[in-house]
C-alpha cells in the first residue's frame, strides 16, 4: 500500500462527467478506488463510466453511473442508496457539481438567479454530506471533500454571488472537520483558480480577462483540471490523513500576488 493508494474506497463525485469532476473521477479510478459518475444526464454519466472502465482496465478501480439532479434532495437521496446498493458503502463524497447562473454587479442579480447559486453551491453538499457522514461515524473513517474556489477569498466585481456561496463551502468543510473530526471524518476544501473547463470557458475564452487573469498569475497560466484532481487524491488518501478543515487553494500563486 502507498500513500495514495485508494483500492477498496467508494467515492461518490458529482458534476463527474466533464471538467474537474471528470479529471478527479478518472484519476481516484486510477489510484484503486471504485467510483461513482454522477451529473443530471444519464446518458452522459453512461458514457463516461464507461470510458474510465476502459482507462482502468485490468486495475483495481472502476466506475459505475448514478444520475442526480443536485438541486433535488430526492436524487441525491437515490443517489446514496444506489452507491450503497453498488458497493456497499461510501468513503469518500466529493461535492464538485456547482452553478453560476449569474454574471455581473449584485445589484442585477434576481432573486431566481440567487437562490439557485444557494442551492446548488451550499445547501446541496450540506444535504448530502448529512446523508453520508452517519455511516462514516459508525465505520470511523471517512473523507469528504467541497470544491470551492478563489472567488470565496478575494473580491469579484462580477462573481459575487458565486463568491459567497464558495466561502460558505469553506466554512462547511471547517464545521464537518470540527465536529466529526473525532469520528475520523476529514472534511477539506479545494478553491482553485481559474481552470480551463466548460464551466469556466466565459472567463477563460475571453482574451481580455484571460490576459487579465494570468497577469497577476506568478506561472502565467491557467489550470488543467487533473492539477485539482490530484490534490484530491492526496485528500483522500493515506496521504492525507491528517488534513482536517483546511482550505488548499490551487491558483498558480494568484491570491498571494499583487
Amino acid at each position: 500500500m502507498t500513500l495514495f493508494d485508494l483500492r477498496g474506497k467508494v467515492a461518490i463525485i458529482t458534476g463527474s462527467t466533464k471538467g474537474i469532476g471528470r479529471a478527479i473521477a478518472e484519476q481516484m479510478a486510477l489510484h484503486g478506488a471504485r467510483v461513482v459518475v454522477s451529473s443530471r444526464k444519464a446518458d452522459k454519466c453512461d458514457q463516461v463510466s464507461r470510458e474510465i472502465n476502459e482507462l482502468v482496465e485490468g486495475q483495481a478501480g472502476e466506475a459505475v453511473a448514478i444520475a442526480a439532479n443536485i438541486s433535488h434532495k430526492e436524487d441525491l437521496e437515490n443517489l446514496v442508496a444506489k452507491t450503497r446498493e453498488a458497493y456497499g458503502q461510501i468513503d469518500i463524497l466529493v461535492c464538485n457539481a456547482a452553478a453560476n447562473p449569474y454574471y455581473g454587479s449584485m445589484l442585477g442579480i434576481n432573486d431566481e438567479q440567487f437562490d439557485k447559486i444557494m442551492d446548488n453551491n451550499i445547501k446541496s453538499n450540506h444535504w448530502l454530506s448529512a446523508m453520508v457522514i452517519p455511516e462514516m461515524q459508525a465505520r470511523k473513517d471517512g473523507v469528504i471533500i467541497i470544491i470551492s474556489s478563489i472567488g470565496g477569498v478575494v473580491g469579484h466585481t462580477t462573481l459575487g454571488s458565486y463568491g459567497l456561496s464558495k466561502a460558505a463551502d469553506m466554512a462547511l468543510a471547517r464545521n464537518i472537520g470540527a465536529e466529526f473530526g473525532v469520528d475520523n471524518i476529514r472534511a477539506n476544501a479545494i478553491a482553485p483558480g481559474l481552470i480551463k473547463t466548460d464551466f469556466a470557458k466565459a472567463l477563460w475564452d475571453n482574451p481580455e480577462y484571460l490576459k487579465k487573469a494570468t497577469a497577476n498569475c506568478p506561472l502565467n497560466r491557467i489550470g488543467e483540471p487533473n492539477e485539482i484532481a490530484g490534490a484530491t487524491v492526496f485528500l483522500a488518501s493515506p496521504a492525507g490523513a491528517f488534513m482536517n478543515g483546511q482550505t488548499l487553494i490551487i491558483d498558480g500563486g494568484r491570491t498571494m500576488s499583487n
